[in-house]
C-alpha cells in the first residue's frame, strides 16, 4: 500500500513539473508589471500561441526573492540587485543573469501656451506637491497651477513620487487620470494645467515637454544618466536554470520587436 501511494506522489509531483516547464513564471517589478510585461506578453504570444505565462507583480524584492527561491522563472526589477541580495544568492547556489530592458522614463507636460519651458527639479518637486501654487514663481504667469496625475493605485503615481517627489504627497487638488492620454488630453486643455507623461517623441497635441535642469528628455540623455527621471528595467534569470521559454522569450523583448513595443509605450530602449 505505501508502495502504491507513493507511486501515486510521485506521478501526482511529475505532472505538477511538466505542467510548469509548459510556462514561463514571472514575479516582480509593479513598473513592469503594470502595463509593460503584459503588453509584451501579448505581443510575443501573437507569433507563441502554446506558451503560458504566470505573473504576478508585487514589487522588484518580491521577484528576486521568488527567483532566488526557485518560484520563477524571470525576476522583473526596477533595481538592480543589491550587496545583500548577491550574498544570499551565492549561498543559496544561484547566479544572476541580468538583462537590461530599457528604462522607464517620466517626462513632464505643460500647455503649449506656457512660456515655461524649463523648470529644476526643485521646482518639479514643489509644483508637484503643491508648494509652489501659481506659475509666476517659476517664470510664468500670474495664474494657479493645475495637477494632473496618474490615479494612486498605478505604479507610475508611486514612481514618480519616488523619482521625483522625495516619496513626499501630491498636492491636494490634484485631479487623477487612469493612463499618460489622460493626463495629456486635460493638460491640452487647460493653459495652467501641469502632469508627467511617457517618453514620447510625437507628444499631444496642445501640450510641450519641457526641460528638468536644462536636460531635454531624450533616448539619449536616458541612456546616458543625464535625464533625471528614469529608472533602468531588467529582466534576472538564474543562469543555472535558465529555461529556454523564457530565453526566447527574453531574447523577443531585447530584439527589434520587444524594443517597437518599449517605445510606443513611452519607455527607452536599452542603450
Amino acid at each position: 500500500m505505501k508502495l502504491k501511494i507513493f507511486s501515486v506522489s510521485a506521478i501526482f509531483l511529475g505532472l505538477i513539473s511538466a505542467v510548469a516547464q509548459d510556462k514561463v513564471i514571472i514575479r516582480g517589478s509593479n513598473t513592469i508589471g503594470e502595463e509593460l510585461a503584459p503588453r509584451l506578453v501579448a505581443e510575443y504570444k501573437k507569433t507563441h500561441a502554446d506558451v503560458a505565462f504566470d505573473m504576478e507583480f508585487k514589487g522588484s524584492a518580491y521577484g528576486i526573492g521568488a527567483l532566488m527561491g526557485s518560484f520563477c522563472d524571470i525576476a522583473a526589477s526596477s533595481k538592480a540587485v543589491g550587496k545583500e541580495q548577491l550574498e544570499v544568492a551565492q549561498v543559496r547556489g544561484v547566479e544572476f543573469k541580468e538583462y537590461v530592458l530599457g528604462s522607464y522614463t517620466v517626462t513632464v507636460l505643460v500647455n503649449a501656451a506656457n512660456p515655461v519651458s524649463n523648470l529644476t527639479s526643485n521646482q518639479v518637486q514643489n509644483l508637484f506637491t503643491g508648494k509652489i501654487s501659481s506659475w509666476k514663481e517659476v517664470g510664468g504667469p500670474d495664474a494657479p497651477v493645475h495637477l494632473f496625475v496618474r490615479d494612486p493605485v498605478s505604479g507610475t503615481h508611486l514612481g514618480f513620487k519616488e523619482l521625483a517627489m522625495a516619496n513626499q504627497d501630491y498636492a491636494v487638488k490634484a485631479g487623477f487620470f487612469t493612463n499618460y492620454v489622460g493626463i495629456a488630453n486635460a493638460v491640452a486643455q487647460d493653459p495652467n494645467g501641469i502632469g508627467y507623461s511617457g517618453l514620447d517623441a510625437t507628444p499631444v497635441a496642445g501640450t510641450k515637454t519641457v526641460s528638468v535642469d536644462g536636460v531635454t528628455p531624450t533616448v539619449a540623455t536616458v541612456n546616458s544618466g543625464k535625464y533625471p527621471y528614469v529608472r533602468p528595467l531588467r529582466f534576472y534569470t538564474d543562469a543555472n536554470k535558465e529555461s529556454a521559454m523564457a530565453k526566447d522569450f527574453i531574447d523577443y523583448v531585447l530584439g527589434a520587436d520587444g524594443q517597437k513595443v518599449l517605445t510606443e509605450m513611452g519607455y527607452a530602449p536599452k542603450p
